[in-house]
């Protein structure tokens, strides 16, 4: 099994499983972090937010490892474009960890609270705060990171027939749905969970089937042939320039 078709495998499965853990922490978490926070709630899902986390952080080493394994081939047809790629991945994870931190911290102060450490009339001011910075730094990761790495990866595929062109345009179409939404949150202009399900559902879908493609078909040998044979190419007029 040669080197790309490793990849291939590799990165569909890690698609697969970033897709599914953040499917499962929303059914886990469910009205748990509801407003106003419930301390006493919140202390009894212990277990389940620790598994939120737990999920979330498996989710960013997913998506940071799925950047840099894409690297070597992303960069046969742009380098810019590959370390951008590996760049908004990093981002997305380091956004995704800070949310899982935070809510951890959210468990830690509302169990402080009920055990009596904690003044109770501080605790909505502290857990709102905390939750504002959950839901804002998973958000900005898993919206607006996403759907601009969305655009460094989907366009050099597309570019370089790497997989089915139609599979590079529906990233590319589900990629700018998601930025869209990112975009409006950021600036306050929705807040509702339907447009969200519904911009999101394109790349989500995707991403299955993109992975699904990835572990079955792999990458079009002959688009790897021709790329490489460019790649070759610049190298060696690059050499002779110098």
């Amino acid at each position: 099994m040669d080197s790309y078709r490793k990849t291939a495998i590799i990165v569909g499965a890690l698609f697969i499983i970033a897709t599914v853990t953040a499917i499962i922490t929303i059914g886990i978490l469910g009205s748990t972090l509801e407003t106003p926070l419930d301390q006493t709630v919140i202390s009894e899902n212990e277990y389940q937010i620790g598994l939120a986390a737990l999920f979330w952080i498996i989710l960013a080493i997913s998506v940071t490892v799925i950047g840099f394994m894409m690297y070597p081939i992303l960069k046969k047809y742009n380098k810019g474009l590959a370390l951008g790629y590996i760049s908004f991945r990093l981002t997305e994870s380091i956004c995704i960890i800070i949310s899982s931190i935070t809510l951890l911290s959210i468990l830690t102060i509302s169990q402080e609270t009920v055990a009596g450490t904690i003044d109770a009339t501080n605790y909505q001011p502290i857990g709102s705060l905390l939750l504002a910075l959950q839901n804002w730094s998973f958000e900005i990761g898993t919206l607006i990171f996403l759907g601009l790495g969305g655009f460094f990866i989907y366009y050099p595929l597309y570019e370089l027939k790497l997989v089915p062109r139609v599979l590079s345009i529906w990233g590319l179409i589900g990629a700018a749905c998601v930025l869209f939404y990112g975009l409006l949150a950021l600036f306050g202009l929705t807040a509702d969970s339907v447009t969200l399900n519904l911009l999101a559902a394109p790349i989500a879908i995707q991403e299955m089937v993109f992975a699904v493609w990835l572990i079955v078909k792999g990458f079009n040998p002959p688009a790897i042939a021709s790329g490489s044979a460019k790649t070759d190419i610049k190298e060696d007029k690059n050499i002779r320039l110098e």
